[in-house]
């Protein structure tokens, strides 16, 4: 037996270590349900990281290759159902712009008014989602009850609170409620006052700040290169926003800010959010201002327009009209064009081909999400296991456009 006072040298004490691999998700709360993300290890240290994603294909762009330009729109919802008018009237505004029409003025505020109202929404939901991702349960209570009072509003304008397929192309389903000014100007204040109570409970709190401050950082040419646009984008310096730079409906007569950060780092993207739920909430205020209280939402064209559903069920020329729309589809040029929005996390575009029939030929999106998404593996490459956690949150994937 060898005895324990035995010297021995200092290399021989050390254990063998190796990097050890460890797999997150798909399936796991923080990787929001559809991302996997390959990790090798040393201790809680990061080495290497290979995001993959494509867990939730649902291949969008085929789908609407197989229907008519109307029957698009439930799709789209679907894309990112955290603020789905966003992505309601930027298809619109695409189909719009092969047709080469425009819908009347009443109709674009509108459509401003219930994206802005949708882009609140969504900027809410992440910054509540990463806050409870990071053991901060109650700031959450505080947006998703901001989150309901935009539902109500919603539902009381399209029927429906979370997908509403209420975009049309060449105007909106319906006209605005009798009360729809009102219940905006009275609901946005509490709306905003939610936030501010879920804000005091965060930016005093060590443990949240140290979770976010100097965390996740990217610079601004490495977004630029990655092709980050929106809140992403803004957080690193980059003041880009598609509502100022390519102004699209009435966006131009709006007075408002683009809050950038800084670093680039976790904090920066949640202020920017913050700060951008207060400047929507200003837009609303002078698009209410400045909506017209009469005049007609939709163009006057019934090879485009669908018609009122009272009619469909009651004349036989309206339910011909919906009939020759929905079966035969809108007849869209022949031609290629690209448009692009603002979305709520960055520039959603869409390229579109028509062959002159009634359904499209090609569509191909580029959703915000999968350029910011191939940013994570430089991200939390470095940085310690719970690091991920609100780096990732911080980035907003919605898999239902990432994935499309």
């Amino acid at each position: 037996m060898e005895p324990l006072d035995r010297e021995l040298d200092e290399g021989t004490l050390e254990l063998p270590s190796e990097p050890m691999m460890l797999n997150m998700g798909p399936s796991h709360p923080a990787m929001h349900g559809t991302v996997r993300i390959v990790l090798e290890l040393s201790g809680e240290m990061i080495n290497k990281a290979d995001v993959q994603i494509g867990y939730l294909h649902r291949a969008f762009e085929k789908m609407c290759e197989r229907g008519t330009w109307t029957q698009v729109f439930p799709y789209i919802d679907r894309l990112n159902y955290v603020s789905p008018m966003l992505n309601n009237v930027a298809f619109a505004l695409a189909v719009e712009k092969m047709l080469g029409v425009t819908v009347p003025e009443r109709c674009q505020y509108y459509r401003v008014i219930l994206g802005e109202l949708a882009r609140i929404c969504d900027h809410m939901i992440c910054s509540g989602a990463m806050c409870m991702e990071l053991g901060a349960f109650t700031p959450f209570l505080y947006f998703a009850r901001a989150r309901e009072i935009i539902w109500e509003m919603f539902e009381e304008e399209t029927g429906a609170r979370v997908t509403h397929s209420f975009g049309r192309v060449g105007g909106m389903a319906n006209a605005p409620t009798k009360f729809f000014k009102d219940m905006v100007r009275t609901s946005v204040p509490r709306v905003l006052e939610l936030v501010a109570e879920g804000e005091k409970l965060l930016l005093k709190n060590r443990i949240f700040l140290d979770r976010l401050e100097g965390v996740g950082i990217m610079s601004k040419e490495d977004a630029l290169a990655l092709g980050w646009t929106g809140v992403c984008l803004r957080a690193t310096g980059v003041p880009y926003d598609v509502r100022k730079a390519h102004p699209y409906m009435v966006y131009d007569r709006m007075q408002f800010e683009v809050p950038v950060g800084t670093t680039g780092d976790n904090y920066d993207r949640f202020m920017c959010r913050q700060e951008e739920i207060r400047q929507s909430a200003r837009i609303i205020d002078q698009a209410l201002a400045q909506m017209p209280d009469e005049g007609p939402i939709n163009i006057d064209d019934p090879r485009i327009m669908l018609p009122q559903k009272n009619e469909v069920y009651s004349t036989i020329e309206a339910t011909i009209q919906h009939f020759k729309i929905v079966m035969e589809g809108i007849k869209v040029p022949a031609g290629e064009c690209y448009s692009y929005t603002e979305a709520g996390n960055g520039e959603l575009g869409f390229y579109m081909v028509s062959d002159g029939s009634g359904t499209p030929y090609r569509i191909r999106i580029r959703p915000p999400c999968f350029a910011t998404t191939q940013g994570l593996q430089q991200l939390i490459t470095g940085l310690m296991i719970p690091d991920v956690v609100p780096t990732f949150g911080s980035l907003n994937m919605i898999g239902g456009e990432c994935d499309h």
